[in-house]
């Protein structure tokens, strides 16, 4: 089970939002081409942002999209949720039929338990990281050059081991 790219992209137009709230409305154009992603994509996704009062647009020239509530205050899972991402880990889409899902009396998996606790842990988690600490993690990851370039200073992939038991 993976994050969608509609899941990635928003959560990546979002801080990029979020990092520039101080200078006015944001064009999703200009989030566009520094991110790389579709204007037209960004279209759908701050459609249904807006429509969960996660931003707010301002219309006319120098218009863009605004914050709709402090970063501190706007949680991954709101994005995510927002733009109707799955995050579900379940075969059945938690309606517990993982054996059967073309037939309502389906039974559930032997694993159905794990994988719905991993749906909780992962909301549970993405939850509790909020807009604002991935807005300080840029700004501790980033220097700013001279010639008014970024460069990171850090990777962004945390891989974790752990270590297996002998048999």
């Amino acid at each position: 089970m993976r994050l969608t790219t509609k899941g990635r992209f928003a959560v990546t137009a979002m801080i990029d939002l979020a990092l520039r709230q101080g200078n006015g409305p944001v064009t999703l154009s200009a989030i566009s081409e520094r991110q790389e992603i579709s204007l037209s994509y960004l279209e759908q996704l701050f459609g249904k942002l807006r429509r969960h009062q996660i931003v707010e647009s301002v219309r006319g020239p120098g218009g863009g999209y605004n914050l709709a509530r402090k970063a501190g205050d706007v949680s991954v899972a709101d994005i995510i949720i927002a733009v109707d991402e799955p995050l579900d880990a379940t075969q059945c889409g938690g309606k517990e039929n993982c054996h059967s899902a073309t037939h309502p009396g389906g039974t559930r998996c032997m694993t159905h338990d794990l994988w719905s606790t991993l749906n909780e842990k992962m909301v549970e988690y993405l939850d509790s990281v909020s807009l604002q600490d991935l807005v300080d993690q840029q700004h501790q990851k980033e220097l700013k050059q001279p010639d008014n370039r970024i460069v990171s200073t850090e990777q962004s992939v945390v891989v974790m081991h752990r270590p297996h038991a002998a048999v």
